[in-house]
């Protein structure tokens, strides 16, 4: 995990261990080129609730402003309106280091219900730049991807567990060689 000693005499993440958490929301993203055929949008936005994961699970491996590039990556991934994913994620991690200046310590539940709110919102956030740029998707088609991307929460965020598992043991593997 740790790599050579940079010239501050702090330590330096491995490559692989900094980029697992930013490529496995760049997969959740490219998740919306499956083809899955739906009437309605049903399918959770897996790059988003990877990034709020990630970001709960891990609050130090990034700043908020990481949201842009991700954001960006995610709108060209998906094809959504351009800057749709950037204002989305960034107010999120926004609203997550805000909550984290409130409060001394978070539980299971409080996670979860911040990250329901944020994801509803940001949901939502797509819909109101969709319907000004043009949509017409009545706000009630909204309902089941909501509710199913809260429901996926606790899976995604058990996956970034057990990634973070990886991606920390694969350092103290290697430091062993």
């Amino acid at each position: 995990m740790l790599g050579p000693v940079g010239r501050s005499g702090e330590r330096r993440l491995d490559f692989r261990a900094r980029a697992v958490p930013a490529l496995t929301t760049l997969l959740g993203s490219a998740t919306a080129l499956l083809p899955v055929v739906a009437l309605s949008p049903s399918w959770p936005p897996l790059g988003l609730l990877m990034l709020l994961a990630w970001r709960l699970l891990r609050p130090e491996i990034w700043a908020p402003w990481v949201a842009l590039p991700l954001g960006l990556a995610d709108d060209l991934i998906t094809g959504q309106t351009l800057g749709t994913g950037m204002v989305g994620w960034t107010l999120c991690l926004l609203a997550i280091e805000a909550v984290e200046g409130r409060l001394l310590w978070r539980d299971y539940w409080q996670e979860w219900l911040l990250a329901a709110g944020l994801i509803a919102a940001t949901i939502l956030l797509g819909w109101a730049i969709a319907r000004w740029t043009g949509g017409a998707t009545p706000i009630l088609l909204l309902a089941p991807q909501i509710v199913a991307s809260i429901l996926c929460f606790p899976m995604v965020s058990r996956l970034c567990v057990l990634l973070d598992r990886w991606r920390l043991a694969f350092g103290k593997i290697r430091a062993q060689d």
